[in-house]
């Protein structure tokens, strides 16, 4: 069986989208869409499928596709997700964030059980070797009990930046430094650390006119009384100049960093590790998205489950809330037990959704 995906949104990481499809073994690019004609035409010369300028047109035309790939506006992939399981029983595989809140993930997954589809959230910087060398670690043993867990992103992203699309740098379709830079990041507290139990952040927009945060501090707590900090923030100038996530274990020290989290810099049980264990990439995406590709190939052919399930998509996007739930509220101390889900984030903004949504026949 070879399972043939389609990409709806033909911006930058869709080609690393298709870039990875096609280096997957029982995996097929057939079509992309973007509401751009120039758009999807370049990438269906590039990688030789059939392009479209409406998902209806697509999924009309080629009822033989198996998945598609969300690859929209953050603040467009409940509507996309949704529209597209319900109208064309579709398997979806969906880019960062998954879901702007909680409950549209939770709306989302209980629709697809109901329709009989499949939703494959990304997470690709797991698959990171450097990354997966730390998880055995800590999982073996070998680095310990975790003490200290930190994050630090420092990048640059100038107004320019934001300027690019309306939907970039509002709390509807986008979010801060958090939810886009940091994002995978957050994700790694839980993969590596285990559930976060309690989180404290500020957050501030100090290095553009948005109105979502371009810098966030945050302490943070696990039950079994380990402690961190994250300080994430597009306001550096005026380069990128760090993304780390080191870990202090009672038996040593863990420091992953580069674009993606793909360089083990410092891992003092091993130090010949962080050569073998290290990976040059070629951009900020790595190679994740080719062995998210294949678990979903495998998935879909039978061989073995999705390697993330709902439950771990949805602790992800509670702890991601919880920082802003933590900042509307002053900083004060949100448990993740209570379920946390932003005032702010995804809230809706018709203006927006307009310009990304694609009329239905």
């Amino acid at each position: 069986m070879t399972v043939k995906v389609a990409i709806i949104g033909c911006g930058r990481v869709s080609g690393h989208h298709l870039r990875s499809i096609a280096k997957v073994e029982g995996g097929e690019i057939v079509a992309v869409c973007d509401l751009l004609a120039d758009k999807a035409r370049a990438y269906s010369e590039q990688f030789g499928c059939r392009w479209f300028t409406s998902y209806h047109a697509m999924l009309t035309e080629m009822p033989e596709i198996d998945v598609v790939a969300v690859v929209t506006p953050s603040g467009m992939h409940h509507e996309h997700c949704m529209e597209v399981m319900r109208r064309y029983r579709k398997h979806i595989i969906m880019e960062k964030p998954t879901f702007m809140r909680p409950s549209q993930m939770i709306e989302a997954y209980d629709e697809a059980a109901r329709l009989g589809v499949e939703i494959f959230p990304v997470f690709q910087n797991r698959h990171n070797r450097a990354v997966q060398r730390v998880k055995s670690s800590l999982d073996n043993g070998e680095l310990g009990d975790i003490r200290i867990m930190n994050v630090r992103l420092r990048w640059c992203r100038p107004q320019r930046y934001y300027d690019m699309a309306p939907w970039r740098g509002t709390f509807s379709h986008d979010g801060g430094a958090l939810s886009n830079q940091g994002i995978h990041h957050v994700d790694l507290l839980r993969y590596l650390g285990g559930e976060v139990e309690a989180v404290s952040a500020t957050m501030r927009t100090l290095g553009a006119t948005i109105e979502v945060e371009d810098a966030v501090v945050a302490t943070y707590t696990y039950p079994s009384g380990a402690i961190g900090s994250l300080e994430v923030t597009t306001a550096a100038r005026p380069d990128d100049f760090e993304a780390s996530l080191s870990i202090v274990g009672s038996k040593g020290l863990a420091q992953l960093g580069g674009w993606a989290v793909n360089e083990l810099q410092v891992f003092t049980p091993d130090p010949e590790a962080c050569q073998t264990a290290s990976q040059v990439i070629p951009d900020a995406y790595g190679f994740g998205h080719v062995t998210v590709y294949e678990n979903i190939v495998a998935h879909l052919t039978g061989r073995r489950p999705f390697d993330v399930n709902r439950e771990d998509c949805l602790n992800s996007l509670r702890l991601w809330h919880s920082f802003y739930c933590s900042d509307e509220r002053g900083g004060a101390w949100v448990k993740l037990a209570d379920k946390p889900e932003s005032a702010r984030l995804g809230r809706p903004d018709e203006a927006i959704s307009g310009l990304y949504r694609t009329p239905a026949p």
